[in-house]
């Protein structure tokens, strides 16, 4: 009887190995995982403004396993390349990525236009990280403000001397605004600084406004500066709506120039004598228009050569 029972027992663990390997060998070919891979990325610019620009981040992603769960996500980082440090991040769900498909995810993040940056994009499923893809972009600084966006474009300054007097100089600045828009502009305020460019001190401050300017326009807004002589300094114009600063240029003016006179890049300061360029502001006549006849210019000149000649016969004689 006993024997029986042991053979009983022997029976039953086999047939539960047997079966527990059959249904393992099941679950195993019906759970196929997802193989998600990070296998390319973009960035554009879509909006660049003063301080800071707004960028498209877009990363395709291909599955070439089973369809990925609908908890899938991308985790989009930027940092800073030069302190190494998190400037921000983004996490989005693009749901299910069916299998043998090309996923494509679109991100947008801003960041401050300074330096470079390093954008790394995570794919998580189910809270698991599966993949990683990262692209670098360089010199945000250098990307130019959509001046559409306030019509306005800065563009070069003439500096016009108008007066030196105890050590200080009265400076013209004449700056050129063009409205690039495709409407009249708005009457931005404008404001005009003059910063000495070694120690940063600001010499002196103006404000003003733009006035309305038409479509396709050019005009010239003249704002003077006192400023003490003998300075090198950075004019600077930034272009304000309301509390906000929507644009912004700069120029030089070297008041006390240098120039290279070695390899050694050894510099020597040039004197320069200010009051020598002071603009002369009194009206000037405006020219008639008529031309002299050629025949007139020509007696003076004749009757200068004769009084020549019979000076040189009265020396002889």
């Amino acid at each position: 009887m006993g024997g029986t029972l042991n053979s009983y027992r022997i029976t039953a663990a086999i047939a539960a190995v047997v079966f527990f390997i059959a249904f393992s060998g099941c679950v195993e070919e019906t759970a196929e995982p997802s193989r998600l891979r990070v296998t390319n990325m973009d960035i554009s610019a879509d909006e660049v403004q003063i301080s800071y620009v707004d960028i498209n981040v877009t990363t395709y992603i291909e599955n070439h396993g089973a369809n990925s769960d609908n908890n899938t996500s991308l985790l989009l980082k930027a940092y800073n390349e030069n302190t190494g440090l998190l400037e921000t991040e983004k996490l989005n769900d693009i749901g299910v990525v069916e299998s043998g498909k090309t996923h494509r995810v679109i991100q947008s993040m801003e960041l401050p236009k300074k330096g470079d940056y390093r954008i790394t994009a995570t794919i998580f499923e189910n809270n698991k990280q599966e993949s990683t893809g990262q692209i670098k972009i360089h010199n945000l600084e250098n990307l130019k403000a959509d001046v559409l966006k306030t019509g306005i474009e800065i563009g070069e300054i003439d500096f016009i001397v108008k007066r030196v007097e105890d050590g200080r100089a009265l400076i013209q600045n004449d700056i050129y605004l063009t409205n690039e828009g495709r409407s009249k502009s708005s009457n931005y305020r404008i404001l005009v600084k003059a910063r000495q460019i070694d120690s940063g001190l600001i010499a002196d401050k103006e404000w003003a406004s733009t006035a309305f300017i038409q479509p396709e326009n050019t005009v010239i807004k003249s704002i003077d500066l006192e400023i003490p002589d003998n300075y090198n300094y950075r004019v600077e114009i930034l272009l304000w709506s309301n509390n906000t600063i929507v644009n912004r240029g700069v120029d030089y003016l070297q008041l006390e120039p240098e120039k290279e006179i070695d390899e050694d890049t050894r510099t020597e300061t040039k004197d320069i004598e200010t009051s020598d360029f002071v603009s002369d502001t009194r009206p000037r006549p405006e020219s008639s228009g008529e031309e002299a006849a050629p025949g007139f210019k020509i007696l003076p000149a004749i009757g200068a050569i004769f009084a020549m000649v019979l000076i040189l016969k009265r020396k002889l004689n």
